[in-house]
């Protein structure tokens, strides 16, 4: 049985064309149908399947749909056509620390943060000295996570989430995260995951990163798959694309 299939799955925002001068404008506008949108199609008509221990990378552009499609994976967002069947429990690795109260401290907002994902308090500080080392944090435990740097939120975020073995691991960008040190330990972290069986979706803008993560590969452009299939196959293609147009293309 497949962890995830994604079946024909599309999905359109509509982008307003006009400048709106306030909030008071906006929804004169918007009670007299007044205001001006284009529809944006950040998906369209995607399909794939991804088998219990694969892992599974996401390349493409700026604006290709790579994190719509995570989001719509997750349950952010719910596709306009098609459906999402998972087979399994998800850990999301997207946008680390978007659950922290930046008036809490490091300390409290471990246990906020697990409790979020559904761990019991108990778990939490069974976990809680391993989340503190991998993270490297124990000298800003009790500081207020608004004066942490965007990177130390992300440690913190990396370090709480990946505190169990999930069916499914989603990770959008996160190797990004810290000095090279750190990316090297988040690397390893998501190795000895991935040994364990866990099926994982990598979006990483690095095709290096991919090719040596992944074994199945999908190449998305504005919104379209334009190739799925072995990783090699598709990171040298993409590659080749890459060399010879531009990125905003």
């Amino acid at each position: 049985m497949n962890i995830l299939e994604v079946e024909n799955i599309s999905i359109t925002f509509n982008m307003a064309t006009e400048k709106i001068g306030g909030i008071k404008e906006y929804f004169i506008k918007l009670i007299k149908k007044e205001l001006l949108y284009k529809e944006f199609k950040a998906l369209d008509n995607i399909s794939f399947t991804l088998a219990r221990g694969d892992s599974l990378g996401i390349l493409g552009c700026n604006g290709a749909g790579k994190s719509t499609l995570l989001k719509c994976v997750c349950g952010v967002y719910e596709p306009d056509r098609g459906k999402v069947t998972m087979n399994g429990t998800v850990a999301p690795l997207i946008e680390l620390g978007a659950g922290f109260d930046g008036e809490l401290t490091a300390r409290e907002n471990i246990f906020l943060n697990g409790a979020v994902m559904g761990f019991e308090e108990k778990f939490i500080r069974q976990k809680f000295d391993e989340i503190v080392e991998f993270s490297e944090l124990e000298s800003f435990l009790d500081v207020p996570v608004k004066n942490f740097s965007s990177g130390m939120i992300a440690r913190l975020g990396f370090a709480v989430a990946t505190l169990v073995k999930p069916d499914l691991l989603i990770a959008d960008e996160v190797l990004g995260v810290g000095d090279a040190a750190f990316q090297e330990k988040c690397e390893k972290k998501m190795a000895q995951i991935r040994s364990d069986g866990t099926s994982m979706l990598f979006v990483s803008h690095s095709i290096d990163q991919v090719r040596s993560i992944c074994n199945k590969c999908i190449w998305l452009h504005k919104g379209k798959l334009i190739k799925y299939g072995d990783v090699e196959d598709v990171c040298s293609e993409y590659d080749d694309w890459i060399k010879n147009h531009s990125a905003f293309e």
